[in-house]
């Protein structure tokens, strides 16, 4: 059983490695393979109605196997200082490694319901329609928790292009709509019709899914015929108002230059207003044509900033901006002192200040540690650059991503 046996819930101890069967959506732990950390999670599971579940004795750590690790502890003070160093190092890559496995972990379990969301659209939309409910229910759960937020850039995407593009269009609008100050039941509206915000394009030639500057008059209106399409399909998979909201609402523009309906300002529903700027981030960031080059982050914003008084509503743009901060995740930077870096994570309270990978010709890339600016004071961003802008040498050793994607990573995440 590729080295997972099944154990009885009622025997469960603290330090197995478990797995459950049940979908990421039909329990609360953030993800569905996890170690056991406290006798609390051991109630949940009990809770959860399970008589076995799998477990993998290789990944389990046992109090009893524990024991031997944690004497050895007492060897720290006869290291040099320098293996004391090398040692802090280790611990600290470990735990950012870990980090950054579970936040994509996360996301390839919520990639993957989106893409039963999709498969069900057409053929079953009542079950699409509750299962992205479900699925939103459970990433403001899991991840949108209390406390600061950091938005993560990930090593890749997880899923095809229209799951990427989904996700990544709700999480980064659910943090919007956060701190804009929605609340639960508005966020829940927001998220559900931003993962399904293009769903009718499924509708439409597989040709016209994707604006193109080529297209004649006929296929610009073939294009914009996904909302209609998305509107209706909306409709069948039992979308709350809001919802529809966005599906119909999310190429509107401030200005009334939008589609299809030339909604100017406050006519376009508050959440639509979130996802349509979000939407043209990711759009930017991501095009979806291809041979279209996409813009860096930074870009994308300054030349969203430039629409800004009439694309977009500038309140909402404003704290977009600094939710992203000035250099968001993904792009790349020179430094004060004239080093390279890959902007990694920034928190919105703190958006001069990220958190970055530099390009450091003494250290291996793949035992690079991540450097938070705003814990070194005399060291700041220089100025933005693009990936190709780069010394071949630090692009190698940063290696921008050709595609973004985003996940927000608590600050002080919950034991798993």
């Amino acid at each position: 059983m590729d080295g997972k046996d099944l154990i009885d819930v009622d025997a469960l101890k603290v330090g197995m490695f478990i797995h459950l069967d049940l979908g990421w959506m039909r329990h609360p732990f953030p993800l569905s393979s996890f170690r056991i950390s406290s006798e609390e999670q051991i109630g949940i599971l009990r809770k959860l109605g399970l008589r076995q579940v799998r477990w993998s004795p290789s990944q389990s750590q046992l109090k009893s196997e524990e024991q031997p690790a944690s004497a050895s502890k007492s060897g720290a003070a006869e290291l040099t200082p320098e293996q004391q160093v090398a040692a802090a190092r280790r611990v600290a890559l470990l735990r950012q490694r870990e980090a950054l496995g579970q936040c994509e972990a996360q996301y390839a379990e919520a990639a993957k319901v989106l893409g039963e969301v999709n498969a069900d659209l057409q053929r079953a939309p009542a079950k699409a329609g509750a299962l992205a409910r479900d699925l939103c229910r459970s990433l403001l759960d899991k991840m949108l928790v209390e406390g600061d937020v950091s938005l993560r850039l990930l090593t890749e995407a997880a899923g095809d292009r229209a799951c990427a593009h989904g996700l990544n269009v709700s999480l980064v609008g659910l943090l919007l709509g956060r701190a804009s100050g929605m609340n639960e039941t508005e966020l829940l509206d927001l998220g559900v019709g931003a993962l399904l915000h293009d769903m009718g394009k499924l509708e439409i030639e597989p040709r016209l899914r994707h604006r193109s500057e080529q297209f004649s008059s006929a296929e610009m209106a073939g294009y914009q015929w996904h909302v209609t399409k998305g509107v209706e399909m909306g409709q069948r998979a039992g979308l709350t108002a809001p919802s529809l909201c966005v599906v119909a609402q999310h190429h509107e523009q401030a200005d009334g230059k939008g589609f299809p309906q030339k909604l100017l300002g406050d006519k376009v529903h508050p959440a639509a207003r979130v996802v349509a700027l979000v939407n043209r981030f990711d759009g930017l960031c991501n095009p979806a044509l291809p041979g279209v080059k996409g813009m860096t982050p930074h870009e994308a914003l300054s030349l969203m900033f430039a629409q800004g008084r009439s694309r977009f509503d500038a309140t909402l743009l404003n704290a977009f901006i600094r939710m992203m901060g000035v250099y968001p995740p993904g792009s790349a930077v020179q430094l004060t002192d004239e080093r390279y870096a890959l902007v990694v994570a920034v928190n919105a309270n703190r958006p001069l200040k990220p958190t970055v990978l530099i390009h450091d010709p003494a250290i291996p890339s793949r035992e690079a540690l991540l450097t938070s600016l705003e814990e070194q004071p005399n060291l700041g961003i220089r100025r933005s650059l693009r990936a190709q802008d780069l010394p071949d040498a630090a692009r190698d050793y940063l290696r921008p991503r050709a595609r973004l994607a985003y996940f927000p990573q608590a600050e002080r995440p919950a034991a798993d």
